[in-house]
């Protein structure tokens, strides 16, 4: 028997945490063959590059896609796009999937879903039907219109793609694999490893074994002329608290700029001694850093969706994640100073543990994904009449 070839693309550092388990359920399931293409930022090293670490967990990639311009604005953004269109083109085309998956709702994702679809090859997508407060919702539902299958992370996201037309048979809750890592890294919680020797990063070597924090602040892409007073405002609430704190760098987006140039900025006329800067982690250390920290500050994903299984308490900045479904674990606040710093000593003043949600998932997530690209991907059958 012939085994189905699952094109799965890669075009940031995070979307790797957020595929990882199902390219493992893929490369082991007896039907498929795991056909792996890097791409955009995951490639870059100022944005953590991924591919060690992808390599390392013992996936080969078949093809590395380079793709991102300079200028980290729309426009730039948008030509990103357009290149990653014509390039990712070229590497279907050599590479003759059975079907492609694309990840979540980053911009260059829709390169990958139209030149899939513009070549009748079944796309896959992961973690369509969410909302969010930006460019990042048009992509997604983008996505989701031009993909054939959908594998959605909760009920809610499952009746938003449904309203949006989609058949039925063709879309499912999986769940997102990246609970699956935090359901194994939550059996053995332990930090067992030190952040600043193993990983580097800059800054002083801080204190941090007595308690600190994560913050994880991208910028919005709707409001990327404002990154660098946004990030400057956490920064000095972060500085002001003195409390150690790991920082972990932005993503490639409109404003990515202005968000770094804010932190070098900071970096070089206060000296802030509490603060120490990463580019990247392997998931399951990210993951264990953020369970033993007191909170996590910024406006990740990671905030409202491993975070909330995992326990973790979040201060959520700003309109990045607006409508998401979320935890109780997370606090909603402005870009403001007193709001901020508020919510941060509200979250370090608990004394109860916070409550575990699993709004996005129970921990088997790449299993689920595994059979359906093998047993419904296998009967899906498109016919498109010119």
């Amino acid at each position: 028997m012939n085994k189905r070839k699952i094109c799965v693309v890669i075009t940031a550092r995070p979307s790797y945490s957020r595929i990882k388990t199902a390219l493992t359920a893929i490369k082991k399931h007896p039907k498929l063959q795991l056909q792996l293409v890097v791409a955009g930022s995951a490639l870059l090293d100022r944005y953590g590059n991924a591919v060690d670490y992808i390599e390392n967990d013992g996936f080969n990639i078949d093809a590395k896609v380079f793709m991102v311009l300079e200028g980290e604005n729309k426009t730039s953004m948008a030509k990103t796009t357009g290149l990653g269109v014509m390039e990712l083109a070229n590497t279907f085309y050599n590479l003759k999937p059975d079907a492609v998956v694309t990840i979540a709702d980053r911009f260059e994702t829709l390169a990958t879903s139209i030149a899939a679809a513009y070549q009748n090859i079944p796309l896959v997508h992961i973690q369509g039907g969410e909302v969010t407060g930006n460019i990042d919702e048009k992509v997604r539902h983008a996505n989701t219109k031009l993909a054939d299958i959908h594998l959605v992370a909760s009920e809610d996201a499952k009746k938003r793609v449904l309203k949006m037309g989609e058949d039925e048979n063709y879309v499912f809750n999986t769940g997102c694999p990246s609970i699956d890592i935090a359901y194994q890294v939550n059996k053995t919680p332990n930090l067992n490893f030190d952040p600043i020797e193993k990983y580097g990063g800059v800054g002083h070597d801080i204190h941090w074994k007595d308690g600190y924090m994560v913050v994880m602040q991208h910028p919005v892409t709707t409001e990327y002329n404002q990154a660098k007073a946004h990030v400057l405002t956490t920064l000095k609430v972060i500085h002001d608290l003195d409390m150690p704190a790991f920082w972990f760098w932005p993503n490639v987006d409109a404003g990515a700029d202005g968000t770094s140039n804010g932190i070098r900025l900071y970096r070089e006329i206060y000296k802030p001694e509490n603060i120490h800067f990463f580019k990247n982690m392997i998931p399951e250390d990210f993951l264990r850093l953020l369970i033993n920290s007191k909170c996590l500050v910024g406006n990740s994903s990671v905030g409202i969706r491993e975070c909330a299984y995992l326990g973790v308490p979040v201060v959520n900045i700003g309109t990045r994640q607006q409508g998401r479904c979320r935890g109780k674990n997370v606090l909603d606040v402005n870009y403001s100073e007193a709001e901020i710093k508020s919510a941060i000593l509200d979250r370090l003043e608990q004394q109860n543990p916070m409550p575990k949600d699993s709004i996005y998932g129970d921990g088997n997530s790449g299993e689920k994904i595994a059979h359906i690209l093998a047993e419904v991907a296998l009967r899906f059958h498109k016919t498109i009449a010119y």
